[in-house]
């Protein structure tokens, strides 16, 4: 059994700033994308906020949310 640890709530009290949670990332058909790995795609396939089908010429790949590794160009 594996466990994963909690995100750290942030305390009224606390002199620090709170986190700032970045907006998550929309992507629709048409939409040309850089991936870190990949490299330059298209996107051709969405499946809401879950996941995107990108077309990167050689190879076709599924990216999961939250797409960390690939931006919108």
């Amino acid at each position: 059994m594996t466990r994963t640890a909690a995100p750290k709530r942030h305390l009224p009290t606390s002199p620090f700033k709170a986190r700032a949670t970045p907006a998550p990332k929309n992507f629709a058909v048409g939409d040309q994308v850089t991936h870190d790995m990949y490299g330059l795609g298209r996107v051709i396939g969405v499946e809401g906020g879950i996941a995107v089908l990108v077309d990167f010429g050689s190879a076709q790949e599924r990216i999961l949310s939250p797409y960390a590794k690939m931006t919108k160009l």
